[in-house]
């Protein structure tokens, strides 16, 4: 059954958006952050928490780092992603041309595709469009990525409308080979093409008039994390054109305060790793804004880690012992970390889903972004 997505309601005093998406893995209520699994995993977390602690309803996972580990062959021979790693949820696969743009002085970009070499070996391998559509039908995504070219920031309107053509040439060729080939493990996989564009204003439109007209099941905006004011703008831009009746994803964003600016907005959709990246470093976000727990203000501190907090983590352990294991270097403590941050970003947009359900997303949402600006 091809995605299929049902608008529910639209906040009266913003342009917030409640819906739902339906795969053939299961069902997904937007808004909806996405935990990243990279290689297959999400760091430190197991998939049963995932699902019954964090709530997770969709994960991601790496076309570049599943493709060099474990390989196609092994994901081929376990059946997919789900099976191998145990997670039977819908999978979002990135196409993995963040991940080769990141690689600068050892990829080269040709109007076939891109041509890199692994971090891991050095070895030489080359991503077409259609190649990226292969990879990602094996891993088994539920939701697959155009390859698309990454601009850096800033750079020159030409350049920027160099890498736009480009892009959708590739997009289009990526949709051309989805048609191709279907039907490899029994269920459907839906593309998703991205709107790129740079911070100029005609090429955001004009990528957002493309892919839109590409009538495909949803759509992405390529994030830029780099610049806030600039992100918000493009993906206002974009979300002018891009049809209201299919989820809108914001792909790599962000902090609790950037997910609840895009919902605000009318994004359905987000990811980013830091919720897990910050939770190994110490971090922990909070309805009432951000703890360090290397901080020395914890260590005499036996009140509950987060008593608001929603995962089992949070009234289960101090924040003395989470200091202590975090000023131990213990790996305990990245994975309490990262069970209570997940919980958050999840918890923060299903309430934000409610809020927007009853019509009071808009002042709900000020109040959290004040919340969320603090540190503790």
């Amino acid at each position: 059954m091809p995605l299929q997505f049902t608008l529910q309601k639209t906040d009266a005093h913003s342009a917030a958006r409640a819906g739902e998406i339906i795969t053939d893995h299961g069902t997904i209520q937007t808004p909806i952050f996405m935990p990243v699994g990279t290689v297959g995993s999400v760091k430190t977390v197991h998939p049963q928490d995932l699902k019954n602690d964090i709530k997770a309803e969709i994960i991601l996972g790496n076309t570049y780092h599943l493709y060099l580990r474990p390989g196609l062959d092994i994901l081929k021979k376990a059946g997919g992603l789900h099976k191998f790693n145990g997670w039977d949820g819908p999978i979002l696969t990135d196409s993995g041309g963040f991940q080769v743009y990141s690689l600068k002085g050892i990829r080269k970009i040709h109007e076939d595709g891109v041509e890199f070499r692994s971090h891991i070996d050095g070895s030489k391998h080359f991503f077409t469009p259609e190649f990226a559509v292969n990879i990602q039908r094996v891993i088994g995504a539920d939701i697959i990525m155009g390859l698309d070219e990454c601009t850096p920031y800033p750079c020159t309107y030409n350049y920027a409308k160099r890498s736009l053509d480009r892009t959708m040439r590739w997009l289009n060729r990526c949709k051309v080979r989805m048609n191709e080939t279907t039907g490899l493990y029994g269920y459907e996989q839906n593309l998703f093409p991205i709107v790129q564009g740079s911070t100029y204003d005609d090429l955001r439109k004009r990528a957002a008039e493309e892919v839109a007209a590409m009538d495909c099941p949803g759509n992405a905006i390529g994030g830029m994390a780099d610049n806030l004011e600039h992100m918000y703008h493009m993906t206002d831009v974009a979300l002018q054109v891009l049809p209201k009746e299919k989820p809108r994803y914001l792909m790599g964003v962000g902090t609790p305060v950037n997910i609840l600016e895009g919902i605000a907005m009318g994004i359905d959709m987000f990811d980013c790793v830091m919720p897990t990246r910050n939770a190994r470093n110490g971090m922990l976000f909070t309805k009432n804004g951000v703890m360090n727990m290397k901080n020395a203000k914890w260590k005499e501190d036996f009140s509950p880690l987060d008593p608001e907090g929603t995962s089992f983590v949070d009234n289960f352990y101090s924040k003395a012992y989470v200091r202590h294991l975090f000023v131990s270097n213990e790996l305990l403590a990245g994975q309490i970390a990262s069970l209570h941050n997940l919980s958050f970003y999840l918890w923060l947009v299903k309430e934000a889903r409610k809020e927007i359900l009853a019509d009071n997303f808009k002042p709900w949402k000020e109040k959290m972004v004040k919340q969320l600006s603090e540190k503790l």
